[in-house]
């Protein structure tokens, strides 16, 4: 099973990580959730420390890019396959810093690309 790391998760379920977080289960993923608040959706524990997560597939990224700098040296400690910058979250600095680590990126939807099964 893939993990991913939903980078910005919310417990309103109005909000698109939310979203994320319940399309990626039902699509079979391994889902960490990492936000503000700690709480559970669909029983994702959300958790709100920087932990240690093996093997990542892929962090898909709900967050501006100025609430993103925190997160710069965990996402590369992770080393994920791919970096999802969704709507909103597009990141010039991060992106250069992805790819002086190898890592890929996009710019896309986390939503649409699981409902083409192109995540």
């Amino acid at each position: 099973m893939k993990k991913v790391i939903v980078l910005g998760a919310s417990l309103n379920a109005h909000r698109y990580s939310n979203m994320a977080i319940k399309k990626l289960k039902r699509n079979n993923y391994d889902v960490f959730a990492l936000g503000k608040s700690r709480g559970q959706v669909e029983g994702i524990t959300l958790f709100s420390d920087y932990k240690k997560i093996e093997e990542v597939y892929a962090v898909t990224v709900y967050l501006n890019a100025f609430n993103q700098k925190q997160f710069y040296d965990y996402i590369i400690e992770l080393n994920p396959e791919k970096v999802v910058f969704n709507p909103g979250a597009e990141n010039k600095e991060l992106e250069l810093i992805l790819g002086e680590n190898s890592i890929e990126f996009e710019r896309a939807c986390s939503l649409v690309l699981l409902s083409l099964n192109s995540f």
